[in-house]
């Protein structure tokens, strides 16, 4: 994450800015337009979800999306580098995008050296708003009880290691109104897979769980179901959703209070996780070095352009433009009623 610290006097009495990080490549000019769009999204969900925190009685989690509405708000440019401030919440596409691709850098080069993985989708049956925080504990406690059975088993030579990898979502139903909590998970081979399976069936019971909502099947791109399941988990609003096509999207809601619900149920828990194997320790910790910049541009991102303009020319930085449909969707398909 690149930070922007305060602005200082020099010496010679110029302005100058002190920035920590190697900063953002302005060259590309694709990233940049991707930037602006996940901002626009970002501060009008932000808005929405603070509107449904103040009228919930929430200050930690209105306090937290104000702190997500700000992210990027004003940032730096120098040397066709960028540099501001992270907000670094979970809920925030912009820290999302950075998040995933970290990630990925951590976890593919290991994940890569897996012959068979598998992907599997371990679910219960839906609940109601009140139950979700009960039924999101219960999942994590739950697959954490099959894992570190199996560990000391492994340990005691009765058994083989579980290896995988795993994320924690969540649906929202808004017909029925209801929540659907469940684990994606990538497996280093198909074994591990059908015991994940099996265990999850008969810890749940066929009361809250059958085998028709558990999904099974071999992974042909690794790096993709990698990306897939490192996503924030919640799919009530995901960019997939916003890259369809105006016909697709003219009839998508985006249901604000249930998000709102979701966000609060999992506040605290840890939504991605591995299970069976540690990652490689760094041999050398990254150092990011501070620099003072004494040319530089600074900018403040502007909603009604959407994008963000420099302060002393009023030049517009990204260039991106929100197409029409993802204005309606944003505008007009934000549902308050459904909680």
């Amino acid at each position: 994450m690149y930070t922007l610290a305060e602005s200082r006097t020099n010496k010679t009495g110029q302005n100058s800015i002190i920035v920590n990080g190697e900063g953002s490549d302005l060259n590309k000019k694709d990233a940049l337009k991707g930037r602006a769009k996940r901002k626009t999204i970002t501060q009008i969900m932000m808005l929405r979800l603070i509107e449904v925190a103040q009228e919930n009685g929430e200050p930690e989690l209105e306090k937290s999306y104000w702190n997500t509405y700000y992210c990027q708000q004003n940032i730096v440019t120098a040397d066709r580098r960028l540099y501001g401030k992270y907000c670094k919440n979970r809920f925030c596409t912009l820290c999302c995008s950075i998040r995933k691709a970290e990630m990925i850098n951590k976890y593919y080069p290991v994940m890569r050296e897996w012959k068979e993985p598998y992907f599997l989708t371990l679910t219960v049956k839906a609940c109601n708003a009140y139950n979700l925080p009960r039924y999101i504990k219960k999942l994590i406690q739950g697959i954490q009880r099959i894992t570190e059975k199996h560990r000391k088993r492994y340990q005691r030579g009765k058994g083989k290691k579980l290896v995988g990898v795993r994320s924690l979502e969540c649906n929202f139903n808004p017909k029925k109104k209801t929540y659907n909590p469940h684990f994606h998970i990538i497996t280093k081979d198909k074994y591990t897979a059908e015991v994940l399976l099996a265990e999850w069936l008969k810890l749940w019971t066929p009361k809250y769980t059958n085998r028709g909502g558990q999904k099974i099947k071999k992974i042909t791109n690794l790096e993709r179901g990698l990306v897939e399941i490192i996503k924030y988990g919640s799919k009530i609003f995901t960019e997939p959703d916003l890259k369809k096509r105006e016909k697709e999207t003219s009839t998508t809601k985006i249901y604000i209070k249930a998000l709102d619900t979701i966000l609060t149920a999992m506040k605290g828990k840890r939504i991605f996780d591995r299970f069976g194997f540690n990652l490689p320790k760094k041999t050398t910790k990254q150092k990011f070095s501070a620099k003072l910049l004494s040319n530089y541009n600074e900018w403040e991102y502007n909603s009604k352009t959407c994008d963000w303009e420099n302060l002393a020319t009023g030049e517009l930085l990204s260039g991106y433009e929100m197409p029409s449909h993802l204005s309606a969707l944003l505008t007009n398909n934000i549902n308050n009623s459904i909680s």
